[in-house]
């Protein structure tokens, strides 16, 4: 269980610090109305120049000896202690959710996936409302406590959810608004953590792809690509533009 807990410890890190992580949303909605949701999170570049600001007698512990590439069920790694503070509709959603692992830190891979299979709209609606806040409670202590293992981190400003955005989803529609005022809070906590990343060279992509069952009636994004067969709609940016410009991330899909 300890071996989990800190694997779950680096999930947490992951899904909070969009500042040192590649991430790929992708939604693939089905033509029965249920739409499989996977989070792609890449922290290896991350991993490879924040290494080396580990110090020597951290790089030694059995932690950071550990390689891993396995799957296992979202709910099941999450400590006792936080599964009993979860609402039973958290836990379920936990419980309805996967995580893949790849990992070596010796070698600075560090790439792990969260997937869910939403039964209809407004089950993906209750999971991307959501599951940033159950993965951030599940680590919020933990990330803080660890943390001071990486030297000029600031975990304070690290561990922030991404929870930012308004949503309207239906049978027909995806809609997601960047809330401007949540997302100003959000830049206030993680500001450091954005300087040092820029320092260091880190850089900040983001792509989001939705693959539909049924071709797209409108699209509200200029900087959306939209595929020949009009299934598919991506938008590639990365967040330093998005914090110039957080009007870049709002999306409007009717299909």
């Amino acid at each position: 269980m300890r071996k989990l807990y800190f694997l779950i410890i680096l999930f947490g890190c992951i899904t909070c610090l969009s500042s040192c992580v590649d991430i790929e949303e992708q939604y693939n909605f089905k033509t029965d109305g249920s739409c499989n949701v996977v989070y792609n999170f890449d922290m290896s570049h991350a991993v490879a120049v924040l290494m080396n600001l580990v110090s020597d007698s951290v790089a030694a512990t059995p932690q950071f000896a550990m390689a891993k590439d396995t799957s296992m069920n979202f709910y099941s790694a999450i400590p006792d202690s936080t599964q009993r503070k979860l609402s039973s509709e958290e836990a379920k959603l936990a419980k309805s959710s996967n995580l893949d692992i790849k990992m070596n830190l010796r070698k600075s891979i560090m790439k792990i996936s969260i997937n869910h299979q939403a039964k209809d709209a407004a089950d993906l609606k209750y999971y991307v409302e959501h599951i940033s806040k159950v993965a951030t409670d599940s680590q919020l202590s933990a990330v803080a406590k660890n943390s001071k293992s990486i030297k000029g981190i600031d975990a304070g400003q690290m561990i922030v959810g991404q929870d930012y955005y308004d949503y309207e989803i239906t049978p027909h529609k995806f809609y997601r608004i960047i809330d401007k005022t949540k997302f100003n809070n959000f830049l206030k906590k993680t500001q450091a953590t954005f300087v040092m990343a820029k320092a260091l060279l880190i850089e900040t992509p983001y792509k989001l792809i939705l693959n539909f069952a049924k071709p797209v009636k409108k699209i509200d994004n200029n900087k959306a690509v939209l595929s020949a067969d009009r299934k598919t709609v991506t938008l590639v940016t990365s967040m330093d533009e998005v914090i110039k410009n957080p009007s870049v991330m709002n999306l409007k899909v009717d299909f």
